[in-house]
C-alpha cells in the first residue's frame, strides 16, 4: 500500500502487537497509534502505555468499554440464545466488532489512513476485524502484517525485538503455553498439547474455574431478575451490565461452572481445537432460557430456536454489522418485552439447575395444566378431533400402501 500517512493499531502491548508497532513504521514510513481496549481481560493495561511511548508513539488510546462491551454486544447476543455448533457460547467473536468500531472510529478522530491489527492468516478474527471495520467505513485500508511479512516464528519475532530494541518479556518462565484471549464474557485457550484433540487439558490450564470435583459440596442458589431478556438485578440487588457479568463469573467459577473443550470449524476452513471457560455466559444462558420458558409464545419461541444457529453463524464469521443480523436482532429484540421476571438457580459442581421462575407476564395458567380437576377449563374431548385432523395426511398416505 502506498500512501499511508497513520495507521491506528490494535495493541495489546504484548509481543506481536509491539513487534507490529515497530514494523508499520519501518516498512511504511508512518505514524502509529495505539488502541488497547479494556474488555475485562482482568490485566493491567497501563504497560502497554510505557510500551508504547518507549517506541516513540504518541497518540495513545486505552479505554475501559466493559460496559459498551456487555450492554451492546453480550446482551443482545444472550437474547438469541446463541450457541455456535450447540456449545460455542462466542465470547471472543462478539469482542471482535466492538474492537473494530473503535478502531475506526480512532482512525476518523485522528485521521488514520489505515487500522492495523495481530491476527494472523489462519485464524477467524483477521475476518471479524475486517469485515467490521469495512462495514462501517467502506473505504478503509487494513494492514494485516500476518498476511505480509515472513516474521512467523516467536524466535523471528525476538530476534526482531533485540535488533531493534524492543522491550518485552522474552522468557517463557511460568508463562502459559497456550494462546489465550480473555474478556469478561470468557477466556480461551489454544495451541500446545490442544493441538491433539485427543489430548485431555492439563487441570493447571483453567484459570477462571475450579474442577467440579473441587467445587463446594453445599449448592449456591442464586436469583436472576430480568426486564426485557436483560438481568437487571442478582439477588434483588440492581447492577449494571458488566458487573452482572463481572459476578455471575465470579460465583460460577467457584462452582466449577462453564469449562467446554471443542473441535469447532473454522470459518477460513479448518477445524480448530479449543478450551473454553465461560462461567457467566453459561449461567446467563441458562437463566435466559428459563424466564423464556414462561414469558414466550410457544410459536415465537421456536421461530427463535430455528433462527439461533443463523445467528449464531453470524456472529462467529464476523458478520455483526451486516443488515442479516441487524434484522434478526430487531425480531428478537421484540419478542423480548415480556422476557420479564426471576429466575431461581441452583449452582452445583460444575452444574445449572432450574429450580423456580416467576414472572408477571408468564404464559403458564395453572389452572388448565393441572392433572386435577380444571374446572372446565379445557375439554379433553376436544383433543381427539384435533388428533384426528392432524393424523388426516398419515391415514391417506397409509390407505394409499406408502411405506413411512
Amino acid at each position: 500500500m502506498s500512501g499511508i500517512n497513520k495507521v491506528v493499531l490494535a495493541y495489546s502491548g504484548g509481543l506481536d502487537t509491539s513487534v507490529i508497532a515497530k514494523w508499520l513504521m519501518e516498512t511504511y514510513q508512518c505514524e502509529v497509534v495505539t488502541f488497547t481496549a479494556d474488555l475485562g481481560q482482568g490485566e493491567e493495561l497501563e504497560p502497554a502505555r510505557a510500551k508504547a511511548r518507549a517506541m516513540g508513539i504518541k497518540e495513545i488510546y486505552i479505554e475501559d468499554l466493559r460496559e459498551e462491551f456487555v450492554r451492546d454486544f453480550v446482551n443482545p447476543m444472550f437474547r438469541a440464545n446463541a450457541l455456535y455448533e450447540g456449545e460455542y457460547l462466542l465470547g471472543t467473536s462478539i469482542a471482535r466488532p466492538l474492537i473494530a468500531k473503535r478502531l475506526v472510529e480512532i482512525a476518523n478522530e485522528t485521521g488514520a489512513d489505515a487500522i492495523s491489527h495481530g491476527a494472523t492468516g489462519k485464524g477467524n478474527d483477521q475476518v471479524r476485524f475486517e469485515l467490521g471495520a469495512y462495514a462501517l467505513k467502506p473505504g478503509i485500508r487494513v494492514i494485516a502484517p500476518w498476511r505480509e511479512w515472513d516474521l512467523n516464528s516467536r524466535d523471528k519475532l525476538l530476534a526482531y525485538c533485540e535488533q531493534h530494541d524492543i522491550q518485552v518479556e522474552k522468557k517463557r518462565g511460568t508463562k502459559s503455553p497456550y494462546s489465550m484471549d480473555a474478556n469478561l464474557l470468557h477466556i480461551s485457550y489454544e495451541g500446545d498439547i490442544l493441538e491433539n484433540p485427543g489430548v485431555e487439558p492439563e487441570e493447571d490450564m483453567w484459570l477462571w474455574s475450579v474442577s467440579p470435583e473441587a467445587a463446594p459440596d453445599t449448592p449456591t442458589y442464586i436469583e436472576l431478575t430480568y426486564e426485557r431478556g436483560d438481568i437487571v438485578a442478582i439477588d434483588g440487588e440492581k447492577m449494571s451490565p458488566a458487573t452482572v457479568l463481572a459476578y455471575l463469573n465470579k460465583v460460577g467459577g467457584a462452582n466449577g461452572i462453564g469449562r467446554a473443550d471443542i473441535v469447532e470449524n473454522r470459518y477460513v476452513g479448518m477445524k480448530s481445537r479449543g478450551c473454553y471457560e465461560t462461567p457467566g455466559g453459561t449461567i446467563m444462558l441458562k437463566g435466559h432460557r428459563a424466564i423464556e420458558s414462561v414469558t414466550l409464545d410457544r410459536e415465537l419461541a421456536h421461530l427463535k430456536d430455528e433462527l439461533m444457529p443463523r445467528y449464531a453463524s453470524l456472529v462467529y464469521n464476523g458478520y455483526w454489522f451486516s443488515p442479516e443480523r441487524k434484522a434478526l436482532q430487531t425480531l428478537i429484540d421484540y419478542s423480548q418485552q415480556y422476557v420479564n421476571g426471576t429466575v431461581r438457580l441452583k449452582l452445583y459442581k460444575g452444574g445449572v439447575a432450574v429450580v423456580g421462575r416467576e414472572s408477571a407476564d408468564s404464559l403458564f395458567d395453572a389452572s388448565i395444566a393441572t392433572f386435577e380437576d380444571d374446572a372446565g377449563a379445557y375439554d379433553q374431548a376436544d383433543a381427539g378431533g384435533f388428533i384426528k385432523l392432524n393424523a388426516l395426511r398419515l391415514r391417506i398416505a397409509a390407505n394409499k400402501g406408502r411405506k413411512i
